[in-house]
């Protein structure tokens, strides 16, 4: 494992389960296990797994500026964001350009908790918070463990009172095999599912327990590259590797706008008032690729970076791709040319290890409505 800075409660376990606990975010996270990923994936589409993300980095924002803070550096309108409630949101730099997705809980009045991956969200709010009546504190100790699958909810009904009342981007203080937790109605997989935060000297007896008792009903540890299959289907980007910080323009330099990325939908309508805004709303109709599906004519899956043709000319790149055991399709994540990022688009991929013929298609792929994350009861 690389050095890092950061240790998982889990580690042990995960190395029992053959992860050689890879770096991520400074914390050393079971990519993989002694199992088919496919296994794992399956797993969460038709029973549930439980994962250990607690590689994401979480925060506090506290004080009576800390509203104001995320108001700016964030693209969502904050004051709309009670308490229970969270929501999704990027943040841009002058430019316009995304640097960093993160999820914004409101704890309290003057109380949030930001979670957020491997952008630039740590030093956009240290900087916005020098100098103001607020604090932001780093909490390395609260580790993420992500439940998610169909029988996720009657497992946890079990447990916690109320938690089928929880509606999506929801999150409650509850009590978990007597431990004080934070359960969030939020995950990175399109299923519905739960975020179970918690104490690091608690996470073992939770993970223990929701594995023991839960195997009957087919809840199994997952690992982090089941995030791989799940989110191509489900359409949800990772930075940095949908991002041009991956693929670099030939001429310009990194930085996607929300309009290429398909994220613009994180910016609360009329908002006008954040970190970029002017160079964002500049930059629509400035699109020089977009986010795009491809299904691809074969029973493997492409490669991370194989090249997307139309005729001679390359017109794409895949960013991530998968193969799912449950529906025998080839499916990718790409960056295409705006001209081709149209449904039924005929297209071909020329990769080291797989020559095919594909289609653009829509995302996601899966649960197009989205009625299983956001189910009710």
């Amino acid at each position: 494992m690389a050095l890092s800075w950061r240790t998982s409660a889990l580690a042990e376990r995960h190395r029992a389960l053959g992860s050689k606990l890879e770096d991520w975010n400074g914390m050393g996270t079971a990519w993989t296990y002694n199992k088919a990923v496919s296994v794992d994936h399956a797993a969460i589409r038709t029973k549930a797994g439980l994962m250990d993300v607690s590689g994401l980095k979480k925060l506090y924002l506290t004080g009576p500026h800390s509203s104001a803070i995320l108001n700016y550096a964030t693209t969502r309108d904050v004051t709309k964001v009670y308490p229970g409630k969270s929501v999704y949101a990027c943040m841009l730099n002058e430019a316009g350009y995304f640097t960093e997705d993160c999820v914004l809980y409101r704890m309290g009045p003057n109380s949030w908790m930001v979670v957020h991956g491997s952008g630039a969200g740590h030093e956009t709010l240290a900087k916005y918070v020098t100098g103001r009546n607020a604090a932001m504190i780093v909490d390395d100790d609260l580790h993420d463990l992500s439940l998610q699958g169909p029988v996720a909810i009657d497992f946890l009904a079990k447990h916690v009172p109320g938690i089928r009342d929880l509606r999506y981007f929801h999150h409650m203080p509850a009590t978990l095999f007597g431990k004080a937790v934070t359960i969030s109605r939020t995950g990175y997989t399109g299923e519905r599912g739960y975020e179970i935060f918690c104490k690091g000297e608690d996470a073992g007896l939770i993970w223990d327990t929701i594995l023991g008792e839960g195997k009957s009903s087919g809840i199994i540890p997952t690992c982090f590259t089941t995030l791989d299959y799940l989110r191509v289907e489900s359409s949800l980007l990772f930075y940095p590797y949908d991002m041009s910080q991956m693929y670099p323009f030939e001429q310009d330099a990194p930085g996607d706008s929300l309009w290429e990325l398909g994220l613009d939908f994180t910016v609360s309508p009329g908002k006008n008032d954040f970190q970029g805004a002017d160079a964002h709303y500049r930059l629509k109709g400035q699109e020089r690729f977009r986010i795009f599906g491809l299904l691809v004519d074969s029973n493997k899956a492409a490669d991370m970076g194989d090249p997307v043709y139309l005729g001679h000319k390359k017109v794409g790149v895949i960013t991530c791709a998968m193969t799912s055991t449950l529906t025998g399709k080839s499916m990718a994540i790409a960056r295409l040319d705006v001209p081709v990022a149209k449904q039924g688009t005929k297209l071909e991929v020329r990769g080291k290890s797989l020559t095919a013929s594909a289609i653009a298609h829509t995302l996601p792929f899966d649960d197009v409505e989205k009625k299983k994350r956001t189910a009710v009861g």
